[in-house]
């Protein structure tokens, strides 16, 4: 072979090497912008109601953003602003070791949440019965309405027939309720709950290149976000030990599962808090509108409503507004974003 020929054939392996190079490189940025750390699949860390955990690491908190320090959950009680009660009279105090196996195997009577509880001879405090503990008398609960509607019929008739059966089996004496007024009140307080629940969202929508799942994680862990339980949700955890989420961002769930997230091309996540779940105290609004806007800046995206328009500044201002009503209209009624009795009702 000539030196001609040589040297054709090494330009032609140059020419060909940088071809190669230069589709790699194009195929690369054609695909979704990734993690600049190799992508992991998180364990959840979102907090549940069987198994309260608390959020001993957290991620750096993003701009404006409440410093949230973990605290005990309350244990639910019975309330008569969202329960019906029936009171369960006593010739004596019984043990807890005698009530126990009459108490009911579920807390649940259709979709509303029952519970049973003992007035504590020591401590004179309502509980549920417990063994070593004594009671003088006892009072069982249904709840009213929660966000699957109003107590109906026949989880009444369910929720009179649990209280007969332990009453019988603690030698107790039940006072119940009356039917009508129970369900009277039930349609009221739901008709009130419909009016007065608010969950809040805004979309972040790319703008050029799709993202795969690591690099939205990378993002939102900057932010203060841990991951959730299900497949594309993250969450910004609450103070309180178990507590619902201050906020969560949410994306497609079958990019989550993918065998290999960082090829997964996602194009848009939600960002979204639960008004009447979350304490007013928190400052989620706050929180919700510097998540959107760091999080837009980060990731070069547009943040838009439902609709797809886009919402700036002044629009998170009047929702702002609006917001403020809303957490007065709950606290009026006794039911203030993040209570007890507001978690339960709104659930």
């Amino acid at each position: 072979m000539n030196d001609l020929a040589i040297a054709l054939a090494s330009l032609g392996g140059v020419v060909l090497a940088g071809v190669i190079a230069h589709g790699a490189w194009s195929a690369r940025n054609a695909g979704p912008k990734r993690a600049t750390q190799p992508t992991s699949r998180d364990e959840p860390r979102e907090p549940v109601l069987t198994e309260p955990t608390i959020v001993d690491d957290p991620a750096p908190s993003g701009p404006d953003l409440p410093v949230l320090r973990p605290a005990r959950r309350p244990v639910a009680r019975l309330d008569a602003l969202i329960d019906a009660v029936a009171i369960m009279s006593l010739e004596a105090p019984v043990i807890g070791e005698m009530v126990q196996p009459h108490l009911p195997a579920t807390r649940r009577v259709g979709s509303k949440v029952f519970m049973v509880e003992g007035l504590d001879v020591e401590s004179g405090e309502w509980e549920t019965p417990v063994a070593g503990g004594r009671y003088s008398e006892f009072q069982a609960g249904v709840q009213l309405a929660n966000r699957n509607g109003a107590l109906n019929e026949i989880e009444y008739s369910e929720f009179v027939q649990r209280v007969q059966a332990f009453a019988d089996g603690t030698s107790a004496l039940a006072d119940l309720p009356d039917m009508l007024e129970v369900m009277a009140r039930a349609r009221e307080l739901d008709a009130f709950a419909s009016q007065h629940d608010a969950q809040l969202a805004v979309n972040l929508r790319a703008r050029a290149a799709a993202w795969s799942v690591g690099y939205i994680q990378e993002h939102a862990r900057r932010h203060g976000f841990v991951a959730g339980m299900v497949p594309g949700r993250l969450v910004y955890p609450a103070a309180d030990e178990g507590g619902p989420p201050v906020l969560t961002l949410t994306f497609d769930s079958q990019a989550a599962l993918s065998d290999d997230p960082d090829l997964a091309a996602v194009r848009e996540v939600t960002v979204s808090f639960d008004v009447p779940q979350t304490d007013r105290a928190m400052e989620p609004f706050a929180a919700w509108q510097a998540s959107a806007q760091a999080l837009a800046v980060g990731m070069d995206a547009d943040i838009v409503d439902d609709n797809g328009r886009p919402l700036s500044s002044e629009g998170f201002a009047a929702i702002g507004g609006q917001l403020g009503q809303l957490y007065d209209a709950l606290a009026g009624r006794d039911l203030a974003a993040g209570s007890a009795a507001a978690r339960r009702l709104f659930s």
